[in-house]
């Protein structure tokens, strides 16, 4: 049995059994099979892509979740009130519950934190990927996933239900999960698989659940901001305030802050019902940049303002990469390697988790005090478990370990904490801020994103004034105007309610690969490799094509389908297995080239064809129609049979392989 009493912002904590049973396979899941069963309907016709109208299911309220990698919450709003948002913020909880546990009763305990990173640094994620306890213990990220979604689900309704008794549950939540833009198709599916398993929706009512990419959320967010919610970094002003103050900024940030170590804090804001007066400043084409600096990665986007709807097109595809605040804590880890040795971490991290954890509680109070123009020194307490943990494996105490190594910026105050110069916890900072300018300078540099003018910081770790005051050093000579929005690291939550209210906002795309489809050509002498040859049935055909569907970069409208009509290779098959490859390049000619790698799957079941199973008549009419869309937030595939009718719609399996 699994239970989950209560999960916090910083981590979540699961009472651990050993009845713990394997998640399965979802239905009808495709397993990896041979190459495609398919041939192009001939002539091979490549239909223009057609536009079609997304539907949206019906609500009376939109409930999002911002599933942080180092703090997460929950917002909604009704359909009724678009314009009153309203913020549920969770305290530290798992993190305080499982610090005040007895080292003994902790050890029956799983304490997972910053658990979402997994999902982006896996390269081979699938539905049996596990996640590491701090204790060393294993569990199915999928299992760890849906137990924090099924926390918020629980208090999301719960809430709804006081503030609206007579709203019923069923058919009534728009969910939204939001997830960076940066994540590739199997995470994507994840969170997805993640929210079935939590009860959020049902299979059968996918649609109900929307995936909102957090710079895009940001966005939607930014375009309702008045000039007083916003800081200009430029100016350094904002209602009189320097960035040096930060009052401005934080403060509300800093109060739900304060309030987290509760059980639950309820704030509403109210947004405008058009667009602020930055936004109304700005005209068709005008062009800026998101980058959603977040705990675990930095996610950047650029769009294009189109009027008169004030609609949204990706200029350039999303880009970022792991450059989120938890650098700077792997940073002060290896620091600390380097005064007291990686293999006393590695142990101490072992066998003392919870002493590990406040630790890291220590750090990361010191952290949100560093400024790029503070003076002092900042005192980091090491628990009693810490020194005397290393006094008894090492045979000396950490004093002496610190005057033995070679790290000459750290002391050993008479306090019995560790005392670093301000020039030092800067320096933790540096890899990861630098990442960060760097990634936004690559994009700026790009022919498809020039005359960008203004940038968005937003994210939790755009509250640090050593970010600020780095990004405003290397780009507002640029000539680029920095902005800040109050409740920053609030910004993405909100912005997923407005996604969830209205998904068309951002109407264009840019896709991050080029996708296709394996097939059977016929062959032609001189165009085609020899080595691709199959005679099958008398037939000569060219195996492995590579059918492209879109490509690397291409601008795809929300809605629009690309179409792709094929016929059974074989008469009286029954089943054909449509599979999906990938790359990066957007000459791709067979699914064997470097780089094309298959990414997924659709199954098709044909229902037998009596003319072909009484008469014995060529298949080769037998049409079997295909449509893709890559506009949205995710790669939806629809399939008919047309001498049928037979439809199947299904998201593609993309955690198969």
């Amino acid at each position: 049995m699994l239970t989950v009493p209560e999960m916090g912002l910083q981590g979540l904590y699961i009472s651990s059994s050993p009845d713990r049973s394997p998640v399965p396979s979802p239905p009808g899941s495709p397993r990896t099979q041979e190459s495609c069963g398919i041939a192009p309907l001939t002539p091979s016709q490549s239909p223009k892509p057609e536009a079609r109208a997304p539907q949206q299911a019906s609500f009376s309220v939109v409930v999002a979740i911002d599933f942080g990698t180092t703090s997460s919450g929950y917002a909604f709003s009704f359909a009724s009130d678009p314009e009153a948002i309203h913020m549920m913020s969770f305290g530290y909880t798992a993190r305080d519950y499982y610090h005040d546990l007895d080292p003994e009763e902790a050890r029956d305990w799983l304490y997972f934190e910053k658990f979402k990173m997994k999902i982006h640094s896996a390269t081979d994620l699938t539905l049996k990927t596990q996640l590491e306890a701090v204790n060393g213990k294993k569990m199915l990220a999928l299992e760890v996933f849906a137990h924090a979604l099924r926390f918020f689900k629980e208090h999301a309704l719960q809430e709804l239900r006081e503030q609206s008794p007579c709203m019923l549950e069923k058919d009534t939540v728009r969910w939204v999960l939001t997830v960076p833009a940066i994540w590739k198709q199997p995470a994507k599916q994840f969170m997805r698989e993640a929210a079935y398993l939590a009860g959020l929706v049902s299979r059968e009512d996918a649609e109900k659940l929307l995936i909102a990419l957090e710079p895009e959320a940001a966005s939607v967010y930014c375009r309702k901001l008045r000039l007083h919610q916003l800081m200009d970094l430029s100016s350094r002003t904002t209602g009189g305030g320097r960035l040096g103050e930060r009052r401005s900024i934080d403060s509300s940030f800093r109060h739900a802050r304060e309030q987290l170590r509760r059980s639950r804090h309820s704030r509403t804001f109210l947004v405008e019902s058009g667009v602020g007066e930055l936004w109304a400043e700005m005209q068709e084409g005008d062009r800026y940049m998101v980058a959603d600096c977040g705990g675990g990665t930095v996610d950047l986007t650029v769009h294009q303002l189109e009027q008169p709807h004030g609609t949204l097109k990706e200029l350039y595809k999303a880009s970022g990469g792991p450059y989120g605040a938890v650098g700077v804590d792997l940073a002060f880890e290896q620091l600390l390697c380097r005064i007291f040795g990686e293999d006393f971490i590695a142990k101490f991290k072992r066998q003392r988790p919870a002493a590990w954890v406040d630790l890291t509680i220590a750090f990361e109070a010191r952290k949100r005090t560093a400024g790029p123009h503070r003076a002092g020194a900042l005192n980091i307490s090491l628990p009693f478990s810490f020194i005397d943990f290393y006094r008894k494996q090492r045979g000396h105490n950490v004093e002496t370990a610190l005057r033995r190594s070679s790290v000459n910026f750290v002391k050993w105050s008479s306090q019995g904490m560790l005392r670093m110069s301000c020039e030092a916890m800067n320096e933790l900072f540096q890899p990861t801020v630098s990442g960060i300018i760097q990634h936004i300078e690559m994009l700026l540099a790009r022919p498809e994103v020039q005359g960008v003018k203004l940038l968005f910081l937003v994210g939790g770790f755009a509250e640090s004034a050593v970010l600020q005051h780095a990004v405003q050093t290397a780009l507002g000579t640029r000539g680029l105007r920095v902005v800040v929005p109050h409740d920053v690291g609030l910004t993405i939550l909100k912005g997923a309610v407005l996604f969830g209210q209205a998904p068309g906002v951002v109407r264009v795309r840019r896709s991050p690969l080029t996708y296709g489809v394996g097939v059977l050509n016929r062959f032609v002498p001189g165009h085609h490799p020899p080595e691709k040859l199959l005679v099958r049935d008398g037939r000569r055909w060219c195996t492995d094509v590579f059918e492209r569907f879109v490509a690397a970069e291409q601008s795809v409208a929300l809605g629009e389908e690309v179409r792709r009509s094929y016929c059974p290779a074989r008469p009286g098959q029954r089943r054909v297995l449509i599979n999906l490859y990938c790359c990066a390049a957007e000459d791709a000619r067979f699914i064997t080239d470097p780089g094309v790698r298959k990414c997924g799957a659709l199954s098709l079941e044909l229902e037998p064809d009596g003319c072909q199973e009484n008469t014995g008549t060529s298949p080769n009419r037998r049409e079997i129609r295909a449509a893709m869309q890559f506009g949205d937030t995710e790669i939806k595939v629809t399939a008919v049979d047309v001498s049928t009718n037979r439809s199947v719609r299904a998201a593609i399996d993309f955690l198969s392989n």
